[in-house]
């Protein structure tokens, strides 16, 4: 007698995750986001990170770019307070850029205004950081400028944290890039597509 064998059933394919984000932040991407900048600090207390960014392909991220970049001088935390020099980490969405120079063809709504401007006692080296910057959403109204004051959590909480151009070294919360890779993120962010940023150092973005 002939035994025929029967085809193993096919499990159902998983969405694959973002790597090196483990379920905790993977849950707060909104299921609508297809887009996702994942800041990937180097540790704890580190400034240096790296910026991936992923695209989604049916159930699947791709990594489409990546590139060197900083983050707060005195690395990350889950308490951002005005003034610490560390980065917050979380899942934030993107929404808003602007900056001092004209709009290099971003899709996220942008606005060029002399304000944003560094002040002029900052060193040389800063003088370029704010000519294009995307506005995290962390304490702040979403379709305001970035450098809108309004702080719904309160000052204390601090805000205007963005990503903005580098300068070689920390910032005091923000994350920094490349005028190459801020200009790409402009030109391919897209709020149909509902962009977010997963942020952290690796060890608490893993976790």
């Amino acid at each position: 007698m002939t035994h025929t064998e029967r085809p193993k059933a096919t499990a159902p394919t998983a969405p694959t995750g973002i790597p090196g984000i483990g379920v905790r932040f993977q849950r707060r991407v909104p299921a609508d986001s297809r887009q996702v900048v994942a800041v990937y600090g180097d540790g704890k207390e580190s400034a240096d990170s790296t910026v991936v960014l992923y695209g989604k392909r049916g159930a699947a991220w791709e990594r489409l770019r990546s590139w060197p970049a900083h983050n707060g001088r005195k690395g990350w935390t889950t308490d951002h307070r005005e003034g610490d020099k560390r980065s917050p980490v979380g899942v934030f969405t993107l929404t808003d850029a602007g900056g001092v120079l004209k709009d290099p063809g971003s899709k996220l709504p942008y606005t060029q205004s002399a304000a944003f401007a560094v002040p002029r006692w900052w060193d040389e080296s800063h003088r370029h950081d704010f000519d294009h910057v995307i506005a995290i959403d962390y304490n702040r109204v979403k379709g305001t400028p970035p450098n809108d004051p309004t702080r719904p959590e309160g000052a204390a909480k601090g805000g205007g944290i963005w990503l903005h151009l580098d300068h070689g070294s920390g910032t005091s919360a923000c994350v920094s890039l490349s005028r190459a890779a801020m200009e790409h993120l402009l030109r391919t962010l897209d709020p149909d597509q509902h962009p977010v940023v997963v942020m952290g150092d690796r060890a608490d973005l893993a976790s």
